[in-house]
């Protein structure tokens, strides 16, 4: 095989807690990256490897996406380990992005959790064919054969087990591989000793039943598989991994491996797993937009295939961006041909040149300088100056990657630096923080002249405040969460507005006529501009310009100040003046047409965010999680009890959850754990839309 096809570029992702950056750590160690097996929390005084950052070793989550790079079985894996913790998805979501395969670490457990949903559709929106892995197989009360059918159920996906554990909970002591038909056992202290033995005499029914399940699952999706079935001839080792890694490529099944990274068990199967079912770059066919010749039709562009081949033009893509002390380090994808050091590329999205000074191979927060990036490869450069999603090509080949798809952040605060000498460092701070973080925003607010930082959570922007004062010696003053609450019009305006304007000199004349429809609620589009005016009654050039004013004038809406979402702008009729008439003026003209016509017409109503809930507490808790939830105007939608363990799921208000962390500590002795996705925007209550847009009329927020 050649460079390329022994290459796997993967991701390991899951729900908080489930044990990712533990597995990491030991198929590092496995891999022979490094020497030593260090805790994720960092009790030995060192923490994990790909766990660099101290807030990360301290708190003991994965904050930032880490890449690393290790040999196993004559391939390379390039490795980034995302955090699962909701509050930094976009790190999840811009590393699948440029990733061919996954991991999707399931704890035996939990099972599939609320963070599991929100990684299986990053996966599936990028066509990242997986592996599931059941991990913590050691813990009490693990069960596969649920987490099994959880996948089926929940995620909708063709789960088919390829081992069978050996013990469970304590005695869990190894797995039997159903594609080989062995038992493998791990010895040493450290795990690091495969042993491959006959099936145990008790497990063998089981083991036949369990294989004969297997190849009846991938023969229903694999003709070649079917035809072995179908004359009774016993497929080979070979054929039947070979059926494997075509459905899974296919995305029409989903591997699920176990064992338990905490033990140091079954992690190599893992290993093996990967280089033999994920993808190498050549599997994938991936697209990009053809900006050489531009089509008539806007809504459907000219796409062209993009191979990965050493030989042919250069298409890379910057997927993160680290802004340190020397400067900025850029993460990028090379798609096809070769980058190399000092070389100048293009950027598709500004049209700039920019010169590559040095490029740098990664490992955690370690750097080893190359010369060149080949097809495939994620490497850093070193004096980038990007933003997330931008494309580099060789000249003449003009090209764009479909970008990365950004949240909105959906919780603020207001902070003040304590004294003048924090204003600077303040400023440079959170500027640094918004160019490395595309969630992470900040601004002075027009009226009260306050500050503000708006993020993806309350541990979000808990982090950026400390990373403020114990990297940047920032002090400042914080004060309370507010939503980001949303407006919405809920009825048709039909609307003519005309600007004219004297002063003397050159006027401003312009005269639209159209429409405001309200886009449906299941909609994901907050802005449609619909141009049907017919007969030139209005310049083409001018066009551009009362969408513009029509955005602008939507930024700030009438009930308390919020943007204006779910809106569809129909520009019907017109009039321009010969002289008159400019950009300006039916920029002007559409802005004043919004704020004044069609807006206080539109029966604005408020939308709250709200977040897909999980709480997971001991049963005789169960009732007073439930009352409090009720009288948060929380939606329940399920109630388990997993042995002793009540998980309950509900939709709830986030702005009724912002000291959640104490009310569930509280309620449970200490003993509940909860975790939070955003579940989009719905239509406030009447009470609660009145109180939110009382209190915007008093901007000022207090600084504790």
């Amino acid at each position: 095989m050649t460079r390329i096809e022994r290459l796997r570029n993967i991701g390991i992702s899951a729900h908080i807690d489930s044990g990712k950056t533990t597995l990491t750590e030991r198929m590092l160690y496995y891999c022979g990256r490094i020497h030593e097996i260090h805790d994720v929390r960092g009790s030995d005084g060192i923490g994990a490897t790909m766990d660099s950052d101290p807030i990360e070793r301290k708190r003991g989550i994965t904050i930032s996406s880490a890449v690393t790079s290790v040999d196993w079985l004559d391939h390379v894996f390039q490795i980034i380990d995302t955090p699962g913790h909701v509050d930094f998805t976009v790190e999840v979501e811009r590393s699948l992005r440029v990733l061919d395969g996954a991991v999707l670490v399931l704890c035996s457990v939990g099972g599939v959790q609320s963070q599991s949903y929100t990684v299986d559709q990053q996966m599936r929106r990028y066509g990242i064919p997986r592996i599931a892995f059941i991990n913590k197989m050691d813990r009490v009360g693990a069960n596969p054969e649920r987490v099994i059918r959880e996948l089926r159920s929940k995620l909708k996906t063709n789960a088919v087990p390829l081992q069978l554990p050996i013990g469970s909970e304590d005695g869990f002591a190894g797995v039997i591989d159903l594609v080989t038909m062995q038992a493998v056992y791990f010895d040493g202290p450290w795990g690091e000793v495969v042993r491959r033995e006959h099936i145990p005499f008790e497990l063998a029914a089981a083991a036949s039943i369990a294989r004969s399940e297997m190849l009846e699952a991938i023969a229903m999706v694999d003709d070649t598989l079917m035809e072995c079935v179908l004359i009774e001839r016993e497929p080979s080792v070979d054929e039947v991994r070979e059926a494997i890694r075509r459905t899974t490529i296919a995305h029409q099944m989903t591997p699920v491996l176990m064992g338990s990274a905490g033990k140091n068990c079954a992690v190599q199967e893992l290993l093996d797993g990967i280089a033999f079912y994920l993808p190498a770059p050549t599997d994938r066919q991936i697209w990009a937009h053809d900006l050489r010749q531009p089509t008539a039709d806007v809504d459907t562009p000219r796409m062209v295939a993009l191979s990965s081949v050493c030989e042919e033009p250069t298409v890379a893509m910057a997927f993160k961006t680290i802004v340190e002390d020397f400067g900025p380090v850029t993460y990028i994808r090379v798609y096809q041909g070769q980058i190399e050091k000092g070389q100048t590329y293009i950027n598709t999205r500004t049209g700039r040149r920019q010169r590559f000074p040095k490029l740098v191979r990664m490992h955690a927060d370690r750097r080893t300088e190359i010369e060149v990036a080949q097809a495939g490869d994620l490497c850093g450069v070193i004096g980038l100056d990007s933003v997330l999603g931008d494309t580099y090509v060789e000249d003449n080949y003009r090209v764009a990657l479909e970008s990365i798809i950004v949240a909105e952040p959906v919780l603020q605060l207001a902070i003040e630096p304590e004294g003048r000498e924090d204003s600077d460092r303040l400023v440079k701070a959170l500027d640094r923080f918004r160019r490395q973080d595309p969630t992470f925003r900040f601004w002075t607010d027009a009226e009260s002249g306050q500050m503000l930082i708006a993020g993806m959570g309350q541990l979000h922007l808990d982090v950026y405040i400390q990373r403020l004062r114990d990297d940047h010696h920032c002090q400042v003053h914080v004060g309370r969460p507010q939503v980001a609450y949303k407006e919405r019009p809920s009825r048709v305006v039909p609307f003519e507005y005309r600007l004219k304007k004297q002063n003397g000199g050159q006027g401003q004349f312009a005269h639209i006529v159209g429409r405001l429809e309200p886009l449906p609620n299941d909609s994901e589009a907050d802005f449609e501009f619909c141009d049907e005016v017919s007969g030139g009654r209005i310049s083409r050039s001018f066009i551009p310009a009362i969408r513009e004013g029509m955005v602008e004038a939507l930024s700030c809406g009438l009930l308390g100040n919020y943007p204006v979402v779910g809106v569809r702008m129909v520009l019907l009729d017109g009039q321009e003046h010969e002289k008159d008439s400019s950009e300006l003026a039916f920029r002007r003209c559409a802005w004043e047409a919004m704020r004044q016509e069609v807006l206080p017409r539109a029966e604005l109503e408020l939308l709250e965010p709200m977040v897909r809930l999980e709480v997971e507490v001991p049963s005789e808790f169960q009732g007073s999680v439930v009352g409090n939830l009720s009288r948060k105007r929380a939606s329940l939608s399920s109630s388990q009890d997993l042995e002793g363990t009540c998980r309950i799921e509900a939709k709830v208000p986030l702005a009724e959850m912002l000291d959640y962390a104490n009310e569930i500590r509280s309620l449970t002795q200490g003993k509940g754990t909860f975790t939070m996705v955003p579940a989009g925007y719905e239509a406030a209550p009447k009470r609660v839309a009145e109180n939110a847009t009382r209190s915007d009329g008093q901007r000022k927020v207090s600084i504790g």
